[in-house]
């Protein structure tokens, strides 16, 4: 697949999510095959951890009131810190109107069947929609993700249990560990629900997931879900675009959700505003908007989860994995 006809499927993927309903001031999005139907911004959970826990509660319960349905989490953010606050969070019938995720670390099949219990008491439900294999970033991480005795296997008997619902994999390194992911789970005839990688202004121009991986996961039915929309802001230190800009373009995307941090009240707003001022853009228009960034994205600086490993955390601790 070449530049230009991963660029078509991108436009026309695109198009193709807008014209769906809403919930408060927020549209909502299929989430791939699944049948689901998701708002069309996510509330990212890392940030919760960040302030007090009634404050984080206060954001939560702010973001679904005003039509967010997604809630993006992790077994390992804050040392399980974000999911006890949005556990605390969904109490008084808020769960029921969410539709939760959260992602593991465990490369065994013990440790991710411990992680995801762990996961569902943090939570306080039975039940967790969305579970994703958590920071696909070596290029041996999806031999592990398969293999014998491996966190697949126990996936498979959290579904059937009742556990989970839907099974997807996240990572933020390079796009050839997605599409090896992709090339290994065909080969042992696996369909992942979902897929989630930085899609941002930057990513455009280099080490493109936009133009790598989300055509393929297109064409598979994978549902695309996007994060570092903003790269905890240093896009915006860049000066070329603002926020807003930067949130049509990843919605612009044949995005299901795009994962937002919301450290406050105001980025709620700046969410959801994002979303309800949304028009599907034409490619002349992503382009001459994609070129105010051209000349600041080709260093990597800004997006320093792709050229380090600050952002690993899986590295640091590599007792996550077992």
């Amino acid at each position: 697949m070449n530049r230009r006809q991963a660029l078509g499927i991108l436009a026309a993927a695109g198009a193709a999510t807008t014209a769906r309903g809403a919930t408060g001031d927020v549209p909502l999005r299929p989430l791939g095959k699944t049948g689901e139907t998701v708002s069309a911004i996510g509330l990212g959970g890392a940030h919760l951890g960040r302030g007090d826990a009634a404050f984080a509660t206060r954001i939560l319960r702010t973001a679904v009131d005003r039509g967010i349905t997604f809630m993006d989490n992790c077994w390992d953010y804050s040392d399980g810190e974000c999911e006890r606050r949005m556990g605390m969070a969904l109490r008084d019938g808020y769960r029921q109107k969410v539709f939760l995720m959260t992602k593991f670390d465990g490369r065994t099949k013990a440790l991710a069947a411990k992680q995801i219990d762990e996961s569902l008491s943090r939570l306080q439900t039975d039940r967790i929609d969305l579970l994703q294999f958590h920071e696909n970033i070596r290029m041996e991480d999806p031999d592990r993700f398969f293999a014998a005795g491996g966190p697949l296997e126990a996936l498979v008997e959290a579904k059937k249990a009742g556990k989970i619902r839907y099974i997807g994999f996240t990572g933020h390194k390079d796009p050839a560990i997605h599409l090896r992911m992709l090339e290994v789970a065909a080969l042992h005839k696996f369909h992942f629900d979902t897929c989630q990688m930085p899609l941002n202004l930057m990513d455009y121009h280099f080490r493109s997931f936009a133009h790598q991986v989300v055509p393929r996961l297109v064409e598979q039915g994978i549902a695309v879900l996007a994060m570092k929309t903003l790269c905890a802001g240093a896009i915006l230190q860049s000066q070329a675009v603002t926020a807003i800009e930067c949130l049509h373009y990843a919605l612009n995307l044949p995005t299901s959700v795009v994962i937002n941090g919301m450290d406050s009240l105001e980025r709620v707003d700046q969410a959801v505003e994002a979303a309800r001022t949304f028009k599907p853009m034409s490619q002349a228009e992503v382009t001459a908007l994609a070129a105010k960034t051209r000349d600041a994205a080709l260093t990597g600086d800004f997006e320093q989860f792709k050229t380090g490993n600050r952002f690993d955390g899986t590295a640091r601790n590599p007792q996550w994995m077992g």
